[in-house]
């Protein structure tokens, strides 16, 4: 790989990190979300550029182009240095010439072309980077056994993530295993899983925790360099507002309803057992109600019977709730609004259209082309006051350092997911104090979902916990107890 020079100069514990990961081919970034791990990164090729011959630089779809911006920004390397993977992308037109090649990491699982294209890419002298590296998580997904076969001969091989553990010990397995079977020593998930994990006594495969952590943070540390920002940067204070929403009668009236549909259809067996699918349903429809809509499956408690769909639209004051927030907002200052369903977002860019014209609003979701995204990305970079998004499609890797106000819609279920969010903007170079503004009903739902971010914690999860625990006679009255304090 031809010579390239950084143009931007490493910060302290940039440096410390590649002091460390240098003298092995193998290694970790666990750097926190807005800490340079793509900078980071740039510098270990540089420094091995003449022991490689490429670089394949997987990420998200949706990163795709900030990574490629970055290295623009960060390097003396050109457009033609870079070499973008895109749905036209296969065999034939690929530049074989490129230092570069960014691919999406869904599409090594949904694109047979861009896999083919992706295995003729690979020799020894490639350097392997997986960006975001909780997408290979899951040992058995074929976008995880398709990397780990691609890249297992690569001498040179790094994940970054700020989040590492998004569910727990288990998430380590394969990341750590695309790195080296070497460091973890099993040549299997089982074994790892055998000296590793627990399990739940009658629900199989259900792991419930974790032992020997010791040996296993110990066979780890040489090969990961980790840091949060609080230990390495100073960054402006975040503020948190709440802006708080009433229900409307309707809303009341099929949040209510939603509660009792699945208390009478989600118990299995005598025992009362509820499984995590239910759970799942039920917190999807309460929050979806609270949002002002309502898409019901009437079959959902039974896979086995066809779907019968209906879909129910509430009046609801929550978009002007959103509207009356922004209007607190000093003019002139960009916002970052986090939603979660398709309706709601149409809603909200509709609204924010209306009053402040449809070129201050730029969107970034998942039913809009991923050219499409790149541009209304640029825009928001440019002229427009809004960027309306989801977390699942906007909450990893973008740097969103425009903005200072932060509105949540909807919030999701995972810690993991609103740190991500938030930390969009409240990364380097942002010089503003970022105000966090959450949209808040007094449904029960948004109150635990609330909660348990405040306690760093999944929602969804914790709930599942304290049904398992109920056991013994009256174990449905005591389910019901629980479920409607929601």
């Amino acid at each position: 790989m031809k010579a390239f020079e950084t143009t931007t100069e490493l910060l302290p514990y940039q440096a410390d990190a590649v002091a460390k990961l240098l003298p092995s081919r193998v290694g970790a970034l666990f750097m926190e979300m807005g800490t340079g791990k793509t900078r980071t990164a740039i510098e270990l090729v540089k420094i091995r550029h003449r022991k490689i011959d490429r670089v394949l630089w997987f990420c998200p779809v949706s990163l795709k182009e900030t990574v490629r911006r970055e290295i623009l920004k960060h390097t003396d390397c050109t457009a033609a240095d870079i070499c973008v993977f895109r749905e036209s992308t296969n065999e034939r037109n690929v530049n074989p010439d490129a230092m570069w090649y960014v691919i999406g990491l869904e599409s090594v699982s949904q694109s047979t072309k861009t896999a083919l294209t992706t295995r003729r890419l690979v020799t020894e002298e490639t350097f392997a980077i997986i960006d975001e590296s909780t997408y290979i998580k899951g040992n058995r997904a074929l976008r995880t056994q398709r990397l780990i076969a691609f890249c297992e001969h690569c001498r040179y091989r790094m994940i970054l993530t700020g989040t590492p553990m998004t569910q727990g010990i288990p998430d380590l397995f394969s990341q750590l295993y695309f790195l080296s079977p070497k460091i973890l020593g099993y040549r299997s998930w089982y074994t790892f899983a055998k000296n590793h994990l627990e399990y739940h006594k009658t629900k199989k495969g259900l792991v419930v925790g974790a032992h020997n952590k010791e040996l296993l943070a110990a066979k780890m540390a040489p090969y990961v360099f980790q840091v949060t920002k609080d230990e390495c940067l100073t960054l402006p204070r975040k503020l948190r507002h709440y802006h708080y929403v009433d229900l409307s009668d309707a809303q009341r009236d099929a949040y209510e309803y939603a509660k009792e549909d699945f208390l009478r259809n989600s118990f299995h067996g005598e025992d009362g057992d509820v499984d995590r699918l239910c759970i799942f349903h039920l917190f999807t429809s309460l929050q979806s109600i609270v949002c002002g809509f309502w898409r019901y499956n009437e079959n959902w408690w039974d896979l086995g019977k066809p779907k019968v769909m209906r879909d129910e639209r509430f009046e609801h004051n929550r978009i002007e709730g959103l509207l009356s927030a922004v209007e607190r907002i000093p003019a002139g200052e960009k916002v970052i609004v986090w939603a979660k369903y398709r309706y709601c977002l149409e809603q909200i860019v509709e609204a924010l259209s209306e009053c402040y014209g449809s070129e201050s609003v730029a969107r970034f979701y998942g039913n809009i082309p991923v050219r499409e995204r790149e541009a209304e990305l640029l825009r928001f970079r440019g002229g427009a006051r809004f960027f309306v998004a989801t977390q699942s499609c906007g909450g990893h890797g973008l740097t969103l350092n425009e903005a200072n106000h932060v509105i949540f819609y909807a919030d999701g279920f995972k810690y993991s997911e609103r740190l991500q969010a938030e930390d969009r903007c409240h990364r380097i170079g942002q010089g503003k104090p970022v105000t966090y503004i959450t949209i808040q009903s007094d449904a029960g739902i948004e109150e635990r979902i609330d909660k348990a971010l405040r306690r760093k914690s999944n929602a969804l999860l914790d709930f599942q916990r304290e049904i398992d625990k109920i056991k013994g006679e009256g174990i449905k009255e005591r389910v019901r107890e629980l479920v409607m304090k929601l």
